[in-house]
């Protein structure tokens, strides 16, 4: 590729923002042209984000740049009140990380499409606009996809725990070293903000409601996600695997393990790993993502490429610390 595109990232001083620049900044078609901080600016990025410190002398800005992609790293609900104060180019392909767009699309310049591309590759092809999938729904949709294809589903019942990380950077009493280490929590039970938006894909291809009732837990790790979701189902184990297999035979990112899975496998990675248990007319899917880079900015990432017309693997050919 002969001329880099321009990317800017708002709110990148985040745990995402942080995300997307170290990806970035190895990406060989990408040129950060604008890392947004209201709070940081004019200093160094590896000033926040420290694992950065010899790898770029990139300052954060508080000034937008009209950029050919746009990253939102910005708390939820804050995504369409950065747009209707900014003047963004009707070329500049915006990739919003946040839920404001998640469940309604409308955008006054067009229609964000749900940037989960294991079911919407070719809408995200065709768009401008991505709302990226939050991190829990991107583990449980990958978990359940397969299944909702071929109209399996009725009443799932999901629990799911998450690193410090998926709380975001400001701190907070859950996400002190103290209070955190050797201990785990419900929160949300039931009532977590990410169940809409997984019914409303489950439920398209499934053609019928999805009754999904998910407890999520604080874990005592820093980063990644491990979910388990339990249906009933007439089929086989073997059945239900060979629904997993040819369903994911082709994606660069999602993997069936019929051996046990564990997290280290997939942290630092853009991987999700499922494993498939049964016993009696209970199936049990587990998956597990790193929750920053599949669960966030390495599924942004992969839109971008996707949008672009690029090789989906491209800038995300990452590698697990497994030791």
């Amino acid at each position: 590729m002969q001329t880099k595109i321009k990317v800017g990232i708002i709110g990148a001083a985040g745990y995402t923002g942080g995300e997307l620049i170290r990806l970035l900044l190895h990406h060989p078609n990408v040129q950060i042209n604008a890392a947004i901080s209201r709070s940081n600016t004019g200093k160094p990025v590896y000033t926040v984000h420290t694992d950065l410190f010899g790898e770029t002398e990139l300052l954060f800005t508080n000034e937008y740049v009209n950029s050919d992609v746009l990253f939102l790293c910005l708390p939820h609900k804050e995504s369409k009140t950065w747009l209707e104060e900014h003047i963004v180019s009707d070329t500049t392909k915006i990739i919003d990380l946040g839920n404001d767009f998640r469940l309604d699309g409308n955008f006054s310049k067009g229609e964000f499409i749900y940037g989960l591309s294991e079911t919407n590759w070719e809408s995200i092809q065709k768009t401008n606009y991505v709302a990226n999938p939050g991190c829990f729904a991107t583990a449980i949709q990958l978990a359940l996809l397969p299944l909702a294809q071929e109209k399996l589903l009725n009443k799932v019942y999901t629990t799911g725990i998450t690193g410090a990380t998926g709380a975001g950077q400001q701190l907070q009493p859950t996400s002190h070293f103290s209070w955190r280490t050797n201990n785990i929590s419900p929160y949300k039970t039931l009532s977590h903000q990410h169940v809409p938006e997984i019914c409303q894909t489950l439920e398209h291809l499934n053609q019928q409601k999805v009754h999904l009732e998910f407890v999520p837990w604080r874990g005592d790790f820093t980063r990644g996600i491990f979910t388990s979701s339990t249906v009933e189902t007439y089929l086989s184990l073997e059945s239900v695997y060979a629904i997993y297999e040819t369903y994911y035979k082709n994606n660069p990112f999602v993997f069936v393990s019929r051996n046990t899975i564990d997290l280290k496998q997939v942290v630092n990675t853009n991987k999700c790993l499922i494993h498939i248990e049964k016993q009696g007319e209970q199936v049990v899917i587990h998956s597990i993502i790193d929750n920053l880079i599949k669960g966030a900015s390495g599924q942004a990432i992969q839109n971008m490429n996707i949008m672009m017309g690029w090789e989906p693997t491209l800038g995300l050919k990452l590698k697990a610390s497994a030791f």
